[in-house]
C-alpha cells in the first residue's frame, strides 16, 4: 500500500494541470486587485516571475492593466478563445466559469463598475 501511495504521489507532481500564466489568470479573476506579490506568493514564484507572466498575458490580450492609484487592477477579457487550438474553442470566460464560478465573475464585473465610477468621482473631485 505504501508503495502504491508513492507511485501516486510521483506521478501527480511530474506533470500540472495548469501553467503559472493559467494560475496567475485565475488569482487576477478572483482578484482584479491582486498585487504581483500575492500571485508570486501564490504560485510559489518570484515576483519577477510574477511581472513577466502578468506582462505576457497583458501582452497577448488576455488582461488589461489599470491604473487605480498607486495600484494596479486588472480587467480579464472574458471572450478572447484559449490559445491552444481544440475541435471547439473555448473562450477564457468558459473555463474561469467553470473554475472561479459565474457568481465570482459577475462580482468582479460589479466591483470594477463601482470602482471604476469612484475613481472617476474622486478624480473629477481633485
Amino acid at each position: 500500500m505504501l508503495l502504491e501511495t508513492n507511485c501516486y504521489n510521483a506521478s501527480v507532481a511530474d506533470w500540472g494541470f495548469l501553467t503559472n500564466h493559467g494560475r496567475a489568470l485565475l488569482c487576477i479573476a478572483h482578484d482584479p486587485g491582486v498585487r504581483l506579490r500575492e500571485i508570486a506568493e501564490t504560485l510559489g514564484i518570484t515576483e519577477r516571475s510574477a511581472y513577466a507572466i502578468v506582462t505576457n498575458l497583458a501582452a497577448a490580450g488576455y488582461i488589461v492593466k489599470e491604473r487605480d492609484g498607486r495600484r494596479n487592477r486588472y480587467i480579464v477579457q472574458h471572450h478572447l478563445p484559449l490559445p491552444e487550438t481544440t475541435p471547439r474553442e473555448r473562450t477564457i470566460g468558459e473555463v474561469l466559469d467553470l473554475l472561479v464560478g459565474a457568481s465570482a465573475r459577475r462580482r468582479t464585473v460589479e466591483t470594477m463598475k463601482n470602482t471604476t465610477r469612484a475613481t472617476r468621482g474622486a478624480q473629477r473631485r481633485a
